[in-house]
């Protein structure tokens, strides 16, 4: 019964096309097959996961405060999940998708019906395998329109253009992945950054596929812009042409004007591009849109690749439709400094119809120090390909998070015991300093562990991220399921309790689901805990999650509206 009520909730669409019809369709359930299709890429055909044959996947337009019903049918090779990036999904831990915290995954030839419960979200999200590295091709846009009768808090746009922004690897990356669990070794880098599934005209063999877009002399378009990579930070900008940033994570901003932006794994921004060229006085009418690396530890490998696009001036004249489009001038690999004064700008919108609401009042106060680590090896000769000879790992606190064999939603709401363990430290076990390169080699080890961090209904919960050096500092994409935080602050070195917290912002900081943590550095989040279930926080950058920087947040039910939802029918056992 549930579920048809959920069913008259839907009002949506899901499109391959970038552009929403005007009024949203009622009362339909869509359909998402995870099959294998042929790609060629950079000269090479394989096979990929797909959703529908298409890669990128479908998108899904909705409205804020809608349900979306969406039956995923795997009639692929392997097992899989589906996550609903940046939806809260109140009450509703269920639907979340990562494999073995909140379900158990789909098998091939079975299928599962997510329920995707739309609340406050209002801008661009995503959708994505959280399984293994499917991700890698199987992701597509979320696109979450005003309710009917409500604007956008800024100039309504002509049409809005969905930028999705990943890699590619000519090798089967699972492949490269069950190598390098067998190994302790890293798993290799992509062979190109794309946009929209493409690499661009920069790239052999990929001319009649670069993504191009089309606009008109005079008009506003909305850039919905994604980064749905693996493995790297991303500046991102369009020649002869700035960026108005409006709004993150699908959550509006004060606008700010930039020349490029730089977005984390995980993290969405919408901003606004005027097709000024004749203003500006150019006689060109092609222009590259491209993507560049930022590369925070230039000590391990990277994918120094520019994926390009092209906007395309419809109305230009044909001579200046014919030459090579401008090109961008994006920061240096590794400029960090831009990538912090991009940062600084994000502000929450704060106004009447959009308000901020900052919790004062603290009730856990949590210190999660990140790092790359390494734990003994296990293969057969006792030599793995990680530092020292051992299996690189990654941890939160120094517990490297170990996924169990049954998912962590199911045990918690069964009572079983033995899956996993309540005692995840709210501080590290030893304190040093964290941001020195010359990090004491017996600080490298971590241990595995499945432990959680349990909290009250209602609880205000903050988190100071801090990285380390601990074989080698870099940025880090964290990531929230089940909640948007408010990034309080950032600042480089070591988190000073005493003084760090004066320059926090509690007037209109950015609500983000996605907080890049700045290279040997900090970032600050808070939160209301008022979301009962279990609910993932990991890094986004895949290999890191993977070697266990990860944890669970289990918040207890309140009380009688303010419970977790009874198990659904048909979800899958382990």
């Amino acid at each position: 019964m549930g579920a048809v009520i959920w069913l008259l909730g839907v009002v949506l669409t899901v499109l391959g096309a970038a552009v929403v019809p005007a009024q949203a369709s009622k009362n339909h359930h869509y359909d998402f097959f995870i099959k294998e299709s042929n790609y060629t890429r950079l000269c090479h055909e394989k096979t990929i996961l797909t959703v529908n044959g298409q890669f990128p996947g479908p998108t899904i337009y909705a409205r804020k405060g809608d349900v979306v019903v969406v039956n995923v049918y795997n009639q692929g090779d392997k097992n899989i999940t589906i996550h609903w990036h940046g939806v809260d999904q109140p009450r509703n831990p269920w639907s979340d998708g990562p494999v073995y915290i909140t379900q158990c995954p789909i098998q091939p030839g079975a299928n599962l019906t997510y329920t995707i419960i739309l609340s406050e979200e209002e801008g661009t999200l995503w959708w994505h395998a959280h399984s293994d590295y499917d991700r890698t091709t199987v992701h597509g846009a979320i696109v979450i329109h005003p309710k009917l009768g409500n604007a956008f808090p800024f100039k309504k746009p002509h049409k809005e253009i969905p930028v999705i922004l990943s890699e590619w690897w000519n090798a089967d990356v699972n492949l490269l992945l069950e190598e390098a669990r067998k190994t302790g070794g890293d798993v290799s880098i992509s062979d190109a950054n794309t946009i929209n599934g493409q690499p661009g005209d920069l790239f052999p063999c990929s001319n009649n596929g670069t993504f191009k877009a089309a606009v008109e002399s005079g008009k506003t378009y909305l850039l919905r812009i994604i980064n749905a990579g693996l493995a790297n930070d991303l500046f991102f900008g369009v020649a002869g042409h700035r960026l108005t940033v409006v709004g993150t994570d699908a959550r509006y901003t004060k606008p700010f004007t930039v020349d490029q932006i730089l977005i984390s794994p995980g993290q969405t921004v919408d901003a606004l591009l005027e097709a000024d060229r004749a203003v500006n006085g150019s006689s060109n009418g092609r222009y590259y849109m491209a993507a560049r690396t930022l590369a925070s530890n230039t000590n391990i490998e990277f994918d120094n690749t520019t994926a390009t696009a092209i906007l395309e001036y419809a109305d230009a004249p044909p001579a200046a439709r014919a030459g090579r489009p401008d090109f961008p001038s994006l920061p240096a690999i590794d400029d960090l400094n831009a990538s912090t004064a991009y940062t600084a700008q994000l502000r929450s919108l704060a106004s009447e119809a959009h308000p901020v609401d900052v919790p004062t009042d603290v009730d856990e106060h949590m210190l999660i120090t990140i790092a790359v680590n390494v734990v003994p090896c296990t293969t057969g000769n006792g030599t793995c390909e990680g530092p020292l000879g051992a299996r690189l790992a990654a941890s939160l606190n120094n517990v490297s998070f170990h996924l169990p064999s049954v998912d962590i939603l199911d045990a918690y709401y069964g009572s079983v015991r033995g899956v996993y363990e309540t005692d995840f430290p709210d501080m590290p076990p030893f304190v040093f300093n964290f941001t020195d390169d010359n990090v004491p080699m017996e600080r490298w080890f971590t241990k595995r562990g499945t432990k959680v961090k349990v909290v009250e209904y209602g609880a205000v919960v903050e988190v100071v991220f801090q990285d380390t050096a601990i074989l080698g500092a870099e940025n880090h994409p964290m990531h929230l399921h089940g909640f948007n935080f408010y990034v309080l602050g950032r600042g480089l070195g070591n988190f000073n309790h005493t003084t760090d917290p004066a320059t926090y912002n509690l007037i209109d900081p950015p609500l983000q689901n996605t907080v890049t943590v700045p290279k040997s550095g900090w970032a600050t989040i808070r939160f209301r805990a008022a979301n009962p279930g279990v609910w993932f926080m990991h890094c986004h950058f895949e290999r890191h999650s993977e070697w266990g920087m990860d944890t669970v947040f289990i918040v207890k039910d309140g009380k009688t509206q303010a419970k977790m939802m009874r198990r659904p029918p048909g979800m899958p056992r382990c």
